[in-house]
């Protein structure tokens, strides 16, 4: 009952993430191209998206879903070593293609597909809104 609660609570905080970066209000970036304010937004979405999509794997992980493999062998270790591996995937992926030390088997397939997708069209949509922004 708790890991669904803790998984639909880590959907919810994504998709207000993006929510939040793609909504049509541009009152939320700041005018300015390069803007400090700017970057700490993108830098606090990033990590909201990361830490929840990392919750999101752990979660998974634990009820018995084995979804991550590192160096061809499931993952074994203390809570701490899994978490640190979840969140360190989770990284990888949103942040790069990722190295190929962990690999995600089954539906973790599909999570790191979608977490590498928002990965990718996040900057995308970030520039846009500010260049929306500079033409009013």
């Amino acid at each position: 009952m708790l890991t669904a609660f803790f998984f639909f609570l880590s959907i919810i905080t994504i998709l207000y993430s993006l929510v939040y970066l793609w909504s049509s209000s541009t009152h939320k970036v700041h005018k300015g191209v390069i803007s400090f304010k700017n970057y700490v937004l993108l830098i606090f979405i990033y990590g909201t998206v990361l830490i929840a999509f990392g919750a999101v794997y752990y979660l998974l992980e634990n009820t018995n879903h084995s979804i991550l493999i590192e160096n061809s062998s499931a993952i074994e270790g203390t809570n701490l070593h899994i978490m640190e591996l979840c969140l360190y995937f989770s990284a990888i992926t949103l942040l790069s293609v990722g190295y190929g030390d962990v690999v995600p088997i089954g539906i973790g397939r599909w999570v790191a597909m979608i977490e590498a997708l928002i990965g990718y069209t996040m900057p995308a949509v970030f520039v846009l809104q500010l260049f929306k922004e500079e033409r009013k």
